[in-house]
């Protein structure tokens, strides 16, 4: 539930960047931020359409901070069944293009896939995270399809009668009484140690290579049924999401089927973007010096801007930890458009949050409120006041 990027709309709105540095004078309980606002167009975009392995490598590290502490360690899964409707909403307003900012696991994929940005970084404060993600990333690499990579993930032999044209419920069906294979675990995790360390060269620590071998295990172990923990828990009003759900069962307002798994077409675009290094997993805090501002400098330089920030439920922790407005402060360092919003799931969960919620949120006019103290805490940011 905690980590993301994305670039420029193809209509070419006027960008607004926040100046930077922010003043020395910022503080927990306030942003005073001032957006900038400059003009560029998608064709003024210099976002590479390929990074190489060194290159990559190089943006990772320059951009994370040291990994930090999360209340849950384990964070497998999303638990947000909101993915679905989010899913068809990103579609139906028109955010699109430009780079995807968001944090957690999997269910960035499925906004990356609606909303089809040029390029993608997944920000979590946990270090695990990063090397979940880079997990992912050579799955990706090594599966021609979505049923290959539901058979490397969770190390069970692919079933016969399934192609690209097999909807993800009857793939999940297909692959419910398949044996997870231990044999084949160990293939799959070598292959994957090898995609990342020879194939593309990068260089793990200890501490790192024992987290990506911790977090293929999980899902070796738990299957399908993985959830946020591992096995239940983490949902919300006594339900518990798994993988499964999450990914072919997670429905919008029709009751379609709307995830990164959902179609060959949306988990082609995902594949792409990590066999051109495009999806760039960092570790960072979002209310720390670094990471988010230093995503902002690599934005600017390119001349392109955030479409959307994904934040789960972050902005509830960054509150208790009275973080909140120096969150704020490094969101105002991003450049965004009039059609760049926060993706904030939370929302749809009205109970309990004191009045209406809005669960795409602008973010130029949200940062402008935040600047005039109209958001004071968690409950605050899911109503998304603007200015």
């Amino acid at each position: 539930m905690v980590a993301a990027v994305a670039l420029l709309v193809a209509c070419g709105p006027q960008v607004q960047t926040a100046s930077a540095p922010v003043p020395a004078a910022v503080t927990a309980t306030t942003v005073q931020v001032p957006l900038r606002t400059a003009t560029a167009t998608a064709s003024e975009s210099t976002l590479p359409a390929k990074l190489g392995d060194a290159e990559y490598w190089k943006l990772e590290n320059d951009i994370s901070e040291p990994g930090g502490y999360f209340r849950i360690e384990d964070n497998y899964t999303s638990n947000e069944g909101e993915v679905g409707q989010l899913y068809t909403m990103l579609r139906e307003t028109g955010v699109k293009g430009g780079v995807f900012m968001g944090v957690g696991p999997e269910q960035n994929f499925s906004y990356i896939a609606a909303i089809r940005p040029q390029m993608a970084f997944i920000v979590d404060i946990r270090r695990q995270a990063v090397m979940q993600h880079l997990m992912f990333k050579a799955m990706f690499e090594l599966a021609n399809d979505r049923a290959d990579f539901i058979s490397i993930l969770f190390a069970k032999p692919r079933p016969g009668g399934i192609d690209t044209s097999t909807s993800i419920q009857n793939i999940w069906e297909a692959f419910r009484t398949v044996k997870t294979d231990s044999a084949l675990a160990t293939k799959n995790y070598a292959r994957v140690v090898e995609r990342l360390t020879k194939a593309h060269g990068f260089t793990f620590t200890e501490d790192e290579s024992e987290k990506l071998k911790a977090v293929f295990y999980a899902f070796y172990a738990y299957g399908p049924a993985i959830t946020t923990r591992g096995s239940g828990g983490g949902g919300f009003g006594g339900r518990s999401y798994d993988f499964s759900d999450l990914t072919g069962f997670a429905t919008d307002a029709s009751g379609a089927t709307r995830s990164f798994l959902s179609s060959e077409d949306n988990y082609r675009y995902i594949k792409s973007l990590h066999e051109r290094n495009l999806i760039v997993p960092v570790s960072g805090d979002f209310g720390g010096p670094k990471a988010i501002r230093a995503i902002g400098a690599y934005l600017a330089d390119h001349h392109t801007h955030v479409s959307a920030f994904y934040v789960s439920n972050v902005e509830q922790y960054l509150d208790g930890d009275n973080k909140l407005q120096i969150f704020y402060g490094n969101v105002a360092a991003l450049p965004v458009d009039s059609t760049s919003v926060f993706i904030r799931p939370y929302s749809m969960r009205r109970g309990g949050f004191g009045g209406p919620t809005r669960s795409l949120c602008p973010i130029a006019a949200f940062i402008k409120a935040a600047n005039a103290n109209m958001v004071p805490s968690n409950n605050a940011a899911l109503a998304c006041p603007t200015i």
